[in-house]
């Protein structure tokens, strides 16, 4: 019984270093070194703290961390035109980070997690680019191109600023050394 509940809820150490990665994931957001026209932003590494519960602490704890942080995102700077919209854009989009949960025990996972995580985000936020935002396409182009090309406008620099940065080999023996802390009993 006490291994099942465990599974399903969050530890108090979870919480907190969840807690903490929505706090520096929200004041990087705010860290903006190029801002769209019609939303979205190049931060520096706002996405990488939520990447980082879930690498450390897997999908579940991840993909919820990511649907707070989305939620929070919405708080923060809320465009809304409807509820279907507001779903893709904030929980849903944000919430794809939580993917990266899903490669954190595999070799360059937090990086393979991280480029997952990010197309999650792109996918959902392109979906809503689609189905919501078509007419701002240019005339005679398709609102698919339009959206998938606005958004990656704005996600493919921050990820690879991002994987650049983690990659540097002072940076990713700091990040284990957290990853040791964050998981250990």
């Amino acid at each position: 019984h006490k291994n099942a509940t465990h599974k399903s809820a969050l530890t108090t150490k979870q919480l907190v270093y969840s807690a903490v990665a929505i706090a520096l994931a929200v004041v990087c957001s705010m860290i903006k070194l190029f801002d769209m026209p019609m939303g979205g932003s190049v931060t520096l590494l706002s996405m990488l703290f939520i990447v980082l519960i879930a690498y450390w602490y897997g999908p579940y704890v991840g993909i919820m961390t990511a649907v707070a942080y989305g939620l929070v995102q919405f708080v923060l700077e809320p465009i809304f035109y409807t509820i279907p919209q507001m779903l893709l854009d904030y929980p849903l989009a944000f919430g794809a980070l939580g993917l990266a949960g899903f490669f954190n025990k595999k070799k360059w996972g937090l990086q393979i997690g991280y480029i997952v995580g990010v197309i999650g985000r792109f996918v959902f936020a392109t979906i809503s680019g689609v189905v919501f935002f078509a007419a701002y396409a240019p005339e005679g182009m398709s609102p698919l191109a339009y959206s998938a090309g606005y958004q990656a406008s704005y996600l493919v620099p921050e990820a690879i600023i991002t994987l650049i940065i983690i990659c540097i080999p002072p940076v990713s023996h700091a990040l284990a050394e957290v990853r040791k802390r964050a998981v250990e009993a």
